[in-house]
């Protein structure tokens, strides 16, 4: 029946896909009689219709097999269900597995990510089929703010998020204890009203770690109301022998201490807001700052250069900008302007302000091409560099990581010290600092150029400018030879050869 089909043209991702994607052998849709007779298959038709909004075609054609081999099992197992929610997601995920062992399927595949490491996954069957079970589940009518997962665009918020990380929930199961569950869901909820998506993951992180904590150690606590300075100090020793940074440790114990302040506000258990005192927090180290070298820049770049087109020109632009990757990201399409015939670019910093900076011409050339290049790829846009699947949003980070990841397996780039490079963006900008170290650059211009308020991290750029060090010595190291060369004269035969093996190094 036309009814019981939900054809290909329908979705909302075969409109964005390419002539040649949509010349599809076979049958151009899907067939919902495949599946057993009741709401099982307005669940179904309900999920195909939701992933076509949000992924690409291509992946759409892929689900077209996983749904065949689900509808067989389906007919053979459902049995007397009429409904996908007539069983609890791990009794269909038992069934389906032994299914597929009957037939002879694998239930596992190996996977290789960018990092060069193999792992092992669910089969595919099993991640589309458990997809579909958490689409349904999600579709309960309780308010966002009682479900486990909360997804951050049905939360009645403005939440304040950085838009080169695709992040759409908020997950709550890790936390074991269901009372504690329920108390840092409302602490979450109210701290998403002030503060950064960014900053409430960390929260989460925290509290995640606390709960496994509880639950090894302290079974019995199963509400932050029960939690007192005993339990919290037995939960510091635990943390100070888990050999972390100091760095990461105070910032989880200080991300613990604000998410049990907000229960003790929101529960009014003041006990809860004097949990902790001031040596609870180890102090913070300086981080490590590292630079790339010269010869490490050359390598890296030389493979770049030959990435999708857009992709190398971002991470070109990155460099010479000095700027944080999600600053290159979110450039947005008039950010070039001219003053006194200087060509200017205006830099919107997702983590503190607005500034504008001088660029070369040829840098500015570059940019014009890569916004002539996303405006006559995807029309008018509001950033230079945007993502394929939905271009109201910038390039998302996940995306440039793997592409150059990827990129580093398949060439073998080493660094200086023979391992892998990483994905350190961040290292561009310090080279980019460090080089204005060389160009003998006030402190202040040095900070206004890298976005800065302060002069606080010129120093950082200057320790690392082993070059500049190197050569501004030089001249007095070798007049300082020669002093002593001198000196030595008329000394003896000892002090000669001295001389001689010193000048053959």
């Amino acid at each position: 029946m036309e009814e019981d089909r939900i054809y290909y043209e329908e979705l909302p991702c075969y409109q964005s896909a390419g002539e040649k994607q949509k010349r599809v052998y076979g049958n151009p849709y899907f067939n919902l009689d495949e599946l057993p007779e009741g709401e099982m298959r307005q669940e179904i038709g309900r999920f195909i219709k939701k992933r076509g909004e949000e992924v690409s075609f291509a992946t759409i054609l892929h689900d077209k097999t996983y749904f065949k081999q689900l509808a067989a099992f389906l007919q053979k197992k459902a049995g007397n269900s009429k409904s996908l929610k007539d069983r609890e997601a791990e009794k269909w995920l038992r069934q389906l597995k032994a299914w597929m062992l009957e037939n002879g399927m694998p239930l596992t595949v190996e996977h290789k990510n960018v990092y060069g490491a193999t792992n092992v996954k669910n089969a595919i069957l099993i991640r589309y089929f458990n997809k579909l079970l958490k689409f349904l589940e999600s579709e309960e009518e309780r308010d966002e703010k009682e479900k486990d997962i909360w997804e951050l665009d049905k939360l009645d918020l403005k939440i304040r998020k950085n838009p080169i990380y695709n992040i759409q929930t908020i997950n709550f199961k890790a936390i074991s204890q269901p009372n504690i569950r329920e108390e840092v869901k409302k602490a979450v909820y109210r701290h998403l009203e002030y503060e950064s998506l960014g900053t409430v993951q960390q929260e989460m992180t925290s509290m995640r770690n606390f709960s496994v904590y509880l639950k090894k150690k302290q079974p019995g606590i199963q509400s932050c109301l029960e939690i007192d300075r005993d339990v919290m100090e037995g939960y510091l020793i635990f943390r100070m022998t888990e050999n972390e940074s100091c760095r990461s440790a105070s910032d989880e114990v200080r991300k613990l201490r604000t998410v049990l302040e907000t229960i003790g506000k929101i529960y009014n258990a003041p006990h809860l807001e004097k949990l902790f005192i001031n040596t609870d927090i180890p102090p913070e180290l300086d981080p490590e700052f590292k630079v790339y070298s010269d010869g490490e820049i050359k390598r890296l770049m030389a493979c770049i250069t030959r990435l999708d087109e857009q992709i190398a020109r971002c991470m070109v632009i990155h460099q010479m900008l000095g700027t944080r990757i999600s600053d290159t990201l979110t450039l947005r399409m008039g950010c070039l302007s001219k003053t006194d015939g200087h060509d200017m670019i205006r830099i919107e910093q997702v983590k503190t302000r607005v500034y504008e900076k001088p660029v070369s011409r040829e840098v500015a050339a570059l940019i014009e091409k890569a916004m002539e290049y996303t405006a006559g790829k995807y029309g008018k846009t509001e950033y230079i560099f945007v993502d394929d699947r939905n271009t109201s949003a910038p390039l998302q980070y996940t995306t440039v990581k793997h592409k150059v990841l990827r990129m580093i397996q398949e060439e073998n780039l080493r660094d200086d010290k023979g391992n892998y490079f990483k994905f350190n963006t961040h290292m561009f900008r310090h080279y980019y600092g460090v080089k204005l170290t060389e160009l003998h650059l006030d402190d202040w211009t040095i900070a206004r150029l890298l976005g800065h308020k302060g002069l606080n991290s010129v120093k950082h750029y200057r320790k690392m400018s082993n070059q500049l060090m190197a050569d501004e010595t030089r001249k007095v190291r070798e007049m300082m030879t020669e002093i002593i060369y001198a000196n030595l004269d008329g000394w003896g035969a000892e002090y000669e050869q001295i001389r001689q093996n010193d000048r053959s190094k």
